[in-house]
């Protein structure tokens, strides 16, 4: 009669439940860790659509949540990567370019114009700090913004009507 491989290899056994434990509860805190993170802001997006030649505005738009607030004194930052066709004004925008602030949110207005048609992507990495009354938290977040680059709008030649 074959035997159970815990009855067989005990030490083993115990060995190989401490590992899927301590496993187990690595994933658990990682994921804590990042459902913490989600809980405590939100990034908004506006990603604009551009014609050549033309100027849009993009914009990130930072809102703390339960309980947490922008601190109103601490850096905060956007490094901006444009690709090639895309021109922004600025490759670093800092407090003093903020479209708009509170303790609730922080939004930056972002200036894109284009030389080229197509489907662009601007790289950003956002930079800033959550506090609450106990504590504070730098937080460092990559994005993308999708540009849609159209062709330029050719004015069509208009007629004038004649005069008699």
């Amino acid at each position: 009669m074959a035997r159970a491989y815990g009855a067989r290899y005990p030490e083993e056994m115990h060995r190989f439940v401490a590992v899927c434990a301590s496993i187990f509860a690595a994933v658990a805190l990682t994921a804590g860790v990042a459902a913490a993170a989600d809980s405590l802001y939100e990034i908004k997006k506006t990603e604009p659509k551009v014609a050549v030649g033309a100027t849009g505005t993009a914009s990130l738009t930072i809102t703390a949540k339960a309980g947490w607030h922008v601190n109103a004194e601490a850096p905060i930052t956007v490094a901006l990567t444009a690709p090639a066709g895309v021109t922004l004004p600025k490759p670093k925008l800092t407090r003093a370019d903020l479209a708009q602030s509170s303790l609730e949110s922080a939004r930056f207005d972002i200036p894109v114009s284009a030389t080229e048609a197509g489907k662009k992507t601007i790289n950003a990495e956002a930079r800033f700090v959550l506090c609450q009354e106990q504590a504070c938290k730098p937080v460092k977040e990559t994005l993308a913004l999708a540009v849609d680059i159209t062709p330029a709008v050719v004015a069509k030649d208009v007629k004038k009507p004649k005069k008699k």
